[in-house]
């Protein structure tokens, strides 16, 4: 139905990024990790976009690129595989990390995502690994960039939050996270890390 949305990034966290088009309209778009990584430095952006409805929500989800489109759509083919989980796999693992997974078999990384459990993990496997095969997911990698650690900490928390975690036990992971870490820490590690342990 929206193939894709171009406009100005009006406001971006690690989990949605709101686009103001040419018309003066303002589009809320719930992204991964994935691509937040990719825009969150831009100030005009073109997403692609699929709209999930259900009968009480209309709720468009964006992605840097088709391809990353494509491996949400095939993600949310696969029975007990809803468009929040399928975003949770996309924030969780890359593009790259996932295909590989789904090629090879590894239900033990899949098994890793907050919930995925081992049935959901061999169907993603079983039903996805021809159409991943086929469709040649772009597996470029995710360039780092710095942020202050106190700043990364509240963003994570905001994020996690927003994921629908429950505050005490995000703010526990995120510190258990950062205190063991040595050197200063993107918020989209923090993010990756503590969704394992949630």
């Amino acid at each position: 139905m929206i193939a894709f949305i171009k406009g100005t990034v009006a406001y971006i966290n690690p989990t949605q990024v709101i686009l103001e088009t040419a018309g003066g309209l303002g589009y809320e778009i719930q992204i991964s990790l994935y691509t937040f990584e990719k825009i969150k430095d831009q100030k005009s952006v073109s997403i692609y976009t699929h709209l999930s409805i259900k009968e009480d929500s209309h709720t468009l989800f964006g992605f840097y690129a088709e391809d990353e489109r494509t491996l949400f759509r095939n993600l949310i083919s696969v029975n007990g595989v809803g468009p929040s989980t399928a975003r949770m796999i996309l924030s969780s693992l890359t593009p790259n990390d996932l295909n590989h997974a789904i090629i090879t078999g590894d239900i033990t990384l899949l098994k890793a995502v907050k919930g995925i459990g081992p049935k959901t993990a061999q169907r993603l496997v079983l039903e996805l690994q021809d159409k991943v095969k086929k469709a040649g997911i772009d597996t470029v990698d995710i360039s780092a960039h710095s942020t202050s650690n106190s700043a990364a900490r509240q963003e994570a928390i905001s994020a996690l939050l927003m994921l629908g975690f429950n505050r005490a036990a995000v703010e526990k992971t995120v510190k258990k996270v950062m205190d063991a870490s040595k050197d200063e820490i993107q918020v989209e590690e923090i993010i990756k890390i503590a969704l394992k342990s949630l």
